[in-house]
């Protein structure tokens, strides 16, 4: 799939990425129950709260390129109570620290926002 630039193409990566994911449990259950077990423990709330571990795994995502990071996180953070500001800044930060390459995918990040805000998209698995 093309890079997410608009919230159509993000509400569009939302709806598929149930079936991408499901697909892959089917296909690789061992891996994905391991990879559900470690995020499951990792994820929750501890000495960081869900949502700051959520930012931090949003601005890794943004750090690394990795397309899906950014659509399932930016959308995890806002359903913890981010706000659009606050993902905003995070990406200044992430290009600060990754410069022109991370800066490529700031798009993404904007878009996924503003399809969450209008389509209210299903949570990510």
């Amino acid at each position: 799939m093309a890079t997410p630039h608009t919230p159509e193409s993000a509400a569009a990566w939302y709806a598929n990425w149930p079936g991408t994911m499901n697909e892959l449990k089917s296909l690789c259950p061992d891996v994905a129950r391991g990879f559900g077990g470690l995020f499951g423990a990792t994820m929750k709330d501890g000495a960081l709260t869900a949502l700051q571990k959520e930012l931090i795994a949003l601005g890794i995502g943004l750090a690394t390129r990795c397309e899906p990071c950014i659509l399932a996180h930016t959308q995890k953070c806002l359903k913890l109570g981010a706000t659009a500001e606050q993902l905003q800044e995070l990406a200044g930060v992430a290009v600060m620290m990754g410069g022109g390459p991370v800066y490529t995918y700031v798009p993404t990040l904007l878009a996924a926002i503003e399809a969450n805000e209008v389509n209210e998209a299903p949570a990510t698995a």
